[in-house]
Formats: structure tokens, C-alpha cells, sequence
């Protein structure tokens, strides 16, 4: 096993042991000397050891303020040489990844929600016909995590939803994330590729928010090994060109949604032009390209033709 920095108070931090700041930061150093970036490692001291990046900042302000942690620093050592060593993505270290104003559980086999994707459910919420409307019936198509799907139960309570993914991991993870909250809207765990299995749903769908995986097969090999060494490549390889799933949901689209339904996607950086174009090819109308935060256009949206239908029933079971 490594040894542990000295943390400048000539003790080995153990949990609920305070040490002052400058040893921490005196830690925090010969950590980063072993590599690895330093927004990294605060993140790690953060999410693990409870000390928030405002409160590391102060630290460096009052170096005999006392400080403690919520696990040992011998610990912190562990999973940041875990990281630098084999590349493992420090959220699946944690098991956490922060998310909007949600703490979602993650592990291996499901894909850490980006940052990029809160965009999503504050889209949903905007493009509502009226501020008290909401939709009867949603799905998020390729749940992974469940992030869509909790964030959507939460701004959306008197809904029913559908939360769909082809991977019996990810489902189990989003069950996980949803459990806590169950309480915000009645959402049904569905393992389907697609629309596959939504037929019993079939023209009754108001929303439909969907993630999918979006970058070509010949990228995903280039990608950092932080992802391409650990995170699923289901949800990551979109075929040759990106766009195979994309064409996948977009196609379903005018059948599976309601009259005036509206189907919002997350896409590549570069894609905004051809799946605004699949979207139009497809007969749907509004069809709308949206920046990120960045000023990137991100998402799509688009809206199956309006048309006067008596509603019908939504099943459940």
C-alpha cells in the first residue's frame, strides 16, 4: 500500500480527528504532485470527504482553522490512486454524482449524468402550451441513471411516466435513484429498446425526453480513458455517423406521441443541422433547435401535428 503524505501535523487523520487547514493543504499538495488535476481532487474531497470547495478556499485564509473530514484522509488517498492508476471515473469511486439539485446514485454499467443534460428538463418545463399545463402521460427513453426521469417526476407531480432503457443495469440503477422520491409522480420502470415495448402506449405519449447515444463509434475509441475504459459503450456508441438511435426515436416519434405531443432530444455538438432535418423528414412540426449553456445547439425539439382526438385511456399494469 501507498504511503500517506505526512499532513503536516505529524498524525494520521482519522475520521473526526481534526487537523488544521495548512496540513490539509499541505496534503492536498503532495497529493497532486502524484498527478491528476486539482479540480478533480477537490471534487473528491467534496463529495467524499464532506468539505466543500468554498470552504477549501477559506481554508487557504485562516491556516489554523481546524478542519474535518467525513472519512480518513487515508481513505481519499485510496480512491484518488484508484483514479490516476486505472482511470476509474471518481463518481463511480463515490458512488454519487451531483445533478441539478439531486444526488443520484451511480455505478458501473450506467452512465454518469452530464452536465449538459440538465438543460433537458428545464426545456420540457419552458415549452409547455400554457405555465399550469402539464402532460399526462411522459417517457424518458433511455433512462440510464433515471436523472430525466426524476427530474421530470419532480417538475411534473400529477403525471404518470414511463422510464425506458434496454439495460437491465441501468433500470436497476434508476429504481435506486427514483425509490427516495416516489412520492413526486407515479413512474413505471419499463426495459425496452426504444419504443419497442411501448405499444401499449402507442399515440398517448404528451412528452418524450430522450438521451441517447449520440457519438460515432470511431470517436467513442478517441475518448479519454475515464470514459471509454469504464463507462457502458451502449450508451455512448451512436453507429457509425452518431445518429443510429437518434434516427431510431425520431422515427417512432409521430406514432408514439399524442396530438400535439412533443419530443425533445439531447444530440452532439455537431449534429443539430442532419436531426433537425430527420425530425422535419419525419412530419413533425415546431421543430426547433436549442442552445446549451454554452451557446452550443444541444437539443432538439418538434411536435407531432395537433389533430382533435377524444383522449383515451392510459394503462398502467
Amino acid at each position: 500500500m501507498h504511503q500517506a503524505p505526512a499532513n503536516g501535523d505529524g498524525l494520521a487523520h482519522r475520521v473526526g480527528l481534526p487537523l488544521s487547514a495548512e496540513a490539509l493543504l499541505v496534503w492536498r499538495r503532495a497529493l497532486l504532485g502524484e498527478g491528476g488535476q486539482p479540480a478533480d481532487l477537490d471534487w473528491l474531497l467534496d463529495l467524499a470527504g464532506g468539505l466543500a470547495w468554498p470552504k477549501l478556499q477559506a481554508l487557504r485564509l485562516h491556516p489554523d482553522r481546524p478542519v474535518s473530514l467525513t472519512c480518513s484522509l487515508a481513505h481519499l488517498e485510496d480512491l484518488w490512486r484508484c483514479h490516476l492508476a486505472a482511470q476509474v471515473p471518481l463518481q463511480y469511486l463515490v458512488g454519487r454524482c451531483p445533478w441539478r439539485d439531486l444526488e443520484l446514485r451511480v455505478a458501473p454499467g450506467v452512465l454518469i449524468p452530464r452536465q449538459e443534460t440538465e438543460h433537458l428538463p428545464d426545456l420540457a418545463v419552458a415549452l409547455r402550451r400554457s405555465p399550469a399545463a402539464e402532460p399526462r402521460l411522459w417517457a424518458d427513453l433511455g433512462t440510464g441513471s433515471g436523472c430525466l426521469a426524476l427530474a421530470l417526476a419532480s417538475a411534473f407531480p400529477r403525471s404518470l411516466g414511463l422510464a425506458v432503457d434496454v439495460s437491465a443495469d441501468a433500470l436497476a440503477q434508476a429504481e435506486v435513484n427514483l425509490r427516495p422520491y416516489s412520492g413526486l409522480a407515479r413512474v413505471r420502470l419499463l426495459r425496452s429498446d426504444w419504443w419497442q415495448h411501448l405499444s401499449p402506449w402507442w399515440g398517448q405519449l404528451d412528452l418524450v425526453v430522450s438521451n441517447p447515444p449520440y457519438i460515432p463509434s470511431a470517436a467513442v475509441d478517441a475518448l479519454d480513458p475515464v470514459v471509454r475504459l469504464h463507462e457502458p459503450r451502449l450508451a455512448l456508441d451512436g453507429g457509425p455517423d452518431g445518429l443510429a438511435a437518434l434516427r431510431q426515436v425520431v422515427a417512432g416519434a409521430p406514432q408514439a406521441l399524442a396530438p400535439d405531443g412533443l419530443l425533445l432530444l439531447e444530440h452532439h455538438h455537431d449534429q443539430s443541422a442532419v436531426v433537425l432535418a430527420l425530425l422535419n423528414a419525419a412530419g413533425l412540426v415546431e421543430v426547433c433547435a436549442h442552445p446549451d449553456l454554452e451557446g452550443v445547439p444541444r437539443f432538439a425539439s418538434a411536435r407531432r401535428p395537433a389533430a382533435t382526438m377524444a383522449p383515451a385511456e392510459i394503462p398502467l399494469d
